[in-house]
């Protein structure tokens, strides 16, 4: 790290550090080679910050989060990736759980633009990030579609979808914060007054721009989308109960027929047939024909 310095005294040399979860002590001696200032510095060792683009007299500092859905669990993980940019050098911090790997691979893709220096590696550093991003909410709409199919299935799901509804909802905020503040981070290192960035590659950063946009707007549709699904479960449940209802109440109708008839003929009365064989058949037929006419009437409106 102290041979920092030495390399950036040549005119085409652009210099690279990569720091896994660094302290203080760790990134002092980067401090002092590019003359980072110590705000920067405290905030890249502190974990939570928000994403953000932050100029100094020398240097910018990036936060921006790296996001990944679990394809079994459906956990939304959110790893935070922060940059120190001066002219000629970019230096990354990250945990362990960021894969820079991914990002060496961008850079490896397009050796075309690595004239442009250290506008190149920030370019390739926010592309993979904002494309994480873009295919995490990809992957949250496909979620949303399967139970947008368990609605209307013939199985009531609906306590599976109001748990899973919930979790996708804490799922898209946790992702809003992360992927709105990036409309603003990319939209400043657009800026023409930022003289650390070269301007050939702003074409690249608008691109970027153009992705952060289409993020941004498919999770908020996103959000609304989720909202809807919970309240259309809460109508189907509505629309179920009621359905059930009728189906109750038809059936206490029909049973209430023969109840009353089977009473009115258990009373000490003279009524027609009473003590003869005849009279019990035309109690049963009563009950019977009364029935089958409430049946016949009630399938009809589709209360059965």
């Amino acid at each position: 790290m102290a041979e920092i310095s030495d390399y950036l005294q040549e005119p085409d040399a652009t210099v690279w550090a990569d720091f896994t979860a660094p302290t203080a002590t760790d990134l002092a001696i980067i401090e002092e080679e590019l003359g980072l200032h110590h705000l920067a510095v405290e905030d890249a060792v502190h974990e939570h910050q928000r994403p953000k683009l932050d100029r100094y007299d020398s240097h910018l500092f990036l936060s921006a989060y790296a996001v990944d859905l679990d394809a079994v669990t459906h956990a939304l993980t959110k790893v935070e990736v922060k940059a120190f940019i001066t002219p000629r050098a970019v230096v990354t911090v990250h945990p362990e759980a960021f894969d820079m790997g991914t990002v060496v691979q961008r850079w490896d893709s397009n050796p075309d633009l690595a004239q442009h220096g250290a506008a190149f590696l920030l370019w390739g550093l926010l592309d993979v990030i904002v494309d994480g991003h873009f295919a995490t909410v990809q992957d949250l709409d496909g979620e949303i579609e399967s139970y947008e199919d368990l609605l209307f299935d013939e199985k009531n799901h609906g306590t599976e979808i109001q748990r899973n509804s919930f979790e996708l909802r804490k799922n898209l905020v946790a992702l809003r914060r992360a992927v709105l503040p990036m409309r603003e981070v990319v939209n400043t290192l657009m800026r023409r007054d930022i003289e650390l960035m070269d301007h050939d590659m702003m074409p690249y950063f608008q691109d970027v721009y153009d992705h952060v946009l289409r993020a941004t707007e498919w999770t908020e549709s996103l959000r609304d989308l989720v909202a809807t699904i919970l309240d259309t479960n809460l109508a189907i449940q509505g629309n179920r109960m009621n359905l059930i209802m009728k189906k109750v109440t038809s059936w206490a109708a029909i049973i209430a027929v023969p109840t009353a008839i089977t009473g009115f003929f258990g009373q000490n009365l003279q009524f027609v047939g009473f003590g003869t064989v005849w009279g019990s058949y035309l109690s049963v037929g009563l009950i019977v024909v009364v029935g089958g006419m409430l049946y016949a009437s009630f399938k009809r409106r589709d209360w059965l």
